[in-house]
């Protein structure tokens, strides 16, 4: 189906370029729209685009990030406060190059650095979708950076150090599989946006690259073939089944990756999440894995005293718990992290079970931050962090008390 889509869009697109591009943005095929639609859903647009669920794609969401907020642009095909007088040029060039046209440059809290590994036809067919959407008013909404960031002509000088544009380009001696993956995950998917380490001036750290990073509170985790916190003991269907459900044997999502699936990933085809599972398989380990030193007696008997006042009812003993409903801890990659963030949030705020249509059953945990003190939330986390067999780095009630604080 996606090859038919495929050679339909580009059949679409020649048309285009044979009417006229006006007459093309007038009225494209519905072939076209549908797979541009497709293409929207894999690059997560909605995730970010969307401040109020009842006017989609019409921005004025806020972005954090550690330089200040960025608000999202309004997508919809408005005349005035919108995309609706872009010309294909200016769609293509802000997308793959990161420039408006007015000629201002975008901060890379909009992933054109991955999406300009994006073919021309594929961002076209993006616009001929978005050009269907109802026109909603809804004005752009400045930055608020902190300075120097406001300044948006250092972004010049930005992308020439650390923007790099070109095409995805197929590796011959891989699978057709491998390819559309690596197009997916490098590109419009733009996993690295999330789970690649950044410098100091959030550019990636390419010899890094999906090794995980801390977004929000939370750790995008490592993707890459590290035994013990990546994806090296993860099948291609159990990574398949987490991207389509949200969940597997071996973990469930939650944070911001948790939004993904329900507006991304859970809404793809299967050959495209088995594509980006065969990707992802391929990938050695970007940097060694800590060595770890296990916490003493006295800790670990703390913790194992909270588990078993509040968690083994559901997560056993054993911590095996009940895959696909409450996740299992013995070779947790997440729980394993170098860095906690996420199994701090939590332990803090509590977790729910993201729902999804190949599973819709819910479950939750509660939260512990009123229950239980910074020395009993590093405790029972460096607990489970080095038991049945894990080994994590030691939690300190520090790092704790740093987590409460996060918005």
């Amino acid at each position: 189906m996606r090859t038919i889509l495929t050679g339909l869009a580009v059949a679409g697109l020649a048309l285009c370029s044979a009417v006229g591009s006006a007459a093309c943005a007038a009225e494209p095929s519905p072939e076209l729209i549908a797979y541009g639609k497709t293409l929207v859903e894999a690059g997560g647009c909605a995730g970010c685009h969307t401040a109020d669920p009842a006017k989609p794609f019409a921005g004025g969401k806020r972005i954090d990030t550690p330089f200040g907020a960025i608000y999202a642009p309004n997508l919809t095909p408005d005349r005035d406060t919108g995309i609706g007088a872009w010309t294909d040029a200016d769609f293509v060039r802000a997308v793959r190059t990161g420039v408006a046209p007015d000629g201002s440059n975008y901060y890379p809290a909009f992933p054109y650095p991955y999406f300009t590994r994006m073919t021309k036809d594929d961002t076209l067919a993006i616009r001929a979708y978005l050009g269907t959407l109802a026109p909603v008013v809804s004005r752009n909404k400045p930055p608020e950076l902190h300075w120097p960031f406001g300044y948006r002509g250092l972004m010049r000088v930005w992308n020439a150090v650390y923007f790099k544009p070109g095409l995805f380009e197929p590796d011959q001696s891989k699978s057709a599989a491998w390819n559309r993956g690596g197009y997916l995950v490098t590109g419009l998917g733009h996993c690295g946006a999330c789970h690649t380490p950044k410098n100091y001036f959030g550019a990636d750290r390419d010899a890094q690259a999906l090794s995980g990073n801390e977004v929000a509170g939370w750790f995008a985790p490592r993707l890459d073939g590290a035994a013990r916190t990546g994806l090296k003991s993860w099948s291609e269907a159990e990574i398949t089944e987490y991207l389509q459900s949200g969940r597997n044997a071996r973990s469930h999502a939650g944070g911001p990756m948790a939004e993904v699936i329900v507006n991304s990933t859970s809404r793809m085809s299967e050959t495209d999440m088995r594509a980006i599972a065969v990707y992802l398989k391929s990938l050695p380990p970007a940097r060694r894995e800590a060595i770890v030193t296990p916490p003493d007696d006295a800790e670990m008997k703390a913790g194992q005293a909270v588990y078993a006042k509040l968690c083994i009812a559901c997560h056993e003993a054993d911590g095996t718990g009940a895959p696909r409903i409450y996740p299992p801890l013995p070779g947790n990659a997440l729980l394993q992290s170098n860095n906690p963030s996420s199994t701090l949030r939590i332990m803090l705020d509590g977790a729910h079970t993201v729902t999804t249509p190949r599973a819709p059953n819910t479950g939750e945990m509660p939260g512990y931050a009123k229950q239980l003190s910074n020395e009993e939330i590093a405790a029972v986390t460096n607990y489970i962090r080095n038991s049945w067999g894990n080994a994590g780095l030691l939690v300190t009630p520090a790092q704790v008390a740093k987590a409460r604080k996060e918005p």
